[in-house]
């Protein structure tokens, strides 16, 4: 497969692992995405507050952690609209520590292929600390032949 080229719906396999990410959250992340998305909850930013509450440190935003698991297979698939639908549970909180952030870990197998609708299903799992973090992360897409 060509890099940055969209993926073809023949070429797929199921069991096959095709997109890995290791990335960073940092409180930085945090803070922009808070303002992008309006979610202020000081949970997300304020380590009294999250203590406050009984959280053990600042949680990233489930959405931030779920946007980056769908980045992964969208940085894959290079094409953002071959995605026809995405659900995840958030499991367990992402804790962003002040000075390293928060390791993620994402990996997204083929789970199913439709070859009456020419479509995938891709199942992603992310974790972080080792242990998983979104649970029944999900992404159907449909591909070229």
């Amino acid at each position: 497969m060509i890099l940055g080229a969209t993926p073809r719906f023949d070429d797929l396999e199921v069991g096959a692992i095709v997109a890995k990410a290791d990335l960073t959250v940092t409180r930085g992340d945090l803070v922009r995405y808070a303002g992008a998305s309006g979610d202020l909850n000081p949970i997300h930013f304020n380590d009294a507050v999250a203590a406050e509450v009984g959280l053990p440190g600042v949680l990233a935003h489930g959405m931030l952690t779920a946007g980056l698991a769908l980045q992964t297979v969208v940085d894959w698939i290079a094409d953002p609209s071959a995605v026809v639908s995405y659900e995840t549970r958030f499991t367990r909180p992402v804790v962003v520590d002040p000075l390293t952030g928060a390791d993620l870990t994402v990996s997204a197998k083929v789970a199913r292929l439709d070859e009456v609708e020419r479509t995938a299903r891709i199942d992603v799992t992310v974790s972080s600390g080792g242990q998983t973090v979104l649970g029944k992360t999900q992404a159907h897409i449909k591909l070229p032949a």
